[in-house]
């Protein structure tokens, strides 16, 4: 049963690509094939998995291969899912680590960084805009700019490391809010 579990998760992350609920019809074709849940545990699986932190795929293999076969369970249906991306993502950097000093990737990688960053800025301030124009000129708005303003100083300036001031913020958050 573990190495069902095993390869049915491991034909899953080959085979489909998207992620997440791009996944879910495949990984509920393989469960209802092999008859592990019932389609209401399914629909509990892949509701419990996506409130948990992770990836909805992923998470939904470590449910279902606990609820299937408990702890070996789960970390077969994991180790399944996530050894393909493992092996290509090691593939893709063994190569761009051979070729990394070669001048046309050097190259490619300056001209990239300042896009990278310009995307970066922009998911931000599409974010930014968005609360604001929802909240504009009310005391939450400015608050939230303090707050921002801080952070943006504790990171910067004081070189803060980000889970502090995302730990400090939200706390500020539940002070002044909650």
């Amino acid at each position: 049963m573990l190495i069902t579990l095993f390869w049915t998760f491991l034909k899953i992350g080959i085979l489909s690509f998207g992620g997440g609920f791009a996944m879910i019809p495949a990984i509920q074709h393989e469960v209802e094939l092999q008859g592990w849940l019932t389609p209401e545990q399914f629909s509990e699986a892949v509701a419990i998995s996506g409130m948990a932190p992770g990836p909805l795929a992923t998470n939904c293999a470590i449910y279902i291969g606990k609820m299937t076969m408990g702890l070996p369970g789960a970390a077969a249906a994991v180790l399944g899912m996530v050894l393909p991306s493992i092996v290509l993502i090691a593939a893709v950097a063994r190569f761009f680590y051979a070729i990394r000093t070669h001048r046309t990737v050097k190259t490619v990688f300056y001209g990239l960084r300042p896009v990278v960053a310009a995307l970066v800025v922009v998911a931000a301030l599409r974010f930014g805009f968005t609360y604001f124009r929802a909240e504009w000129w009310t005391w939450k708005t400015g608050v939230s700019a303090a707050i921002f303003l801080l952070a943006l100083l504790g990171l910067t300036r004081y070189r803060m490391h980000p889970l502090s001031v995302i730990l400090l913020s939200a706390l500020v958050g539940v002070a002044i809010y909650g």
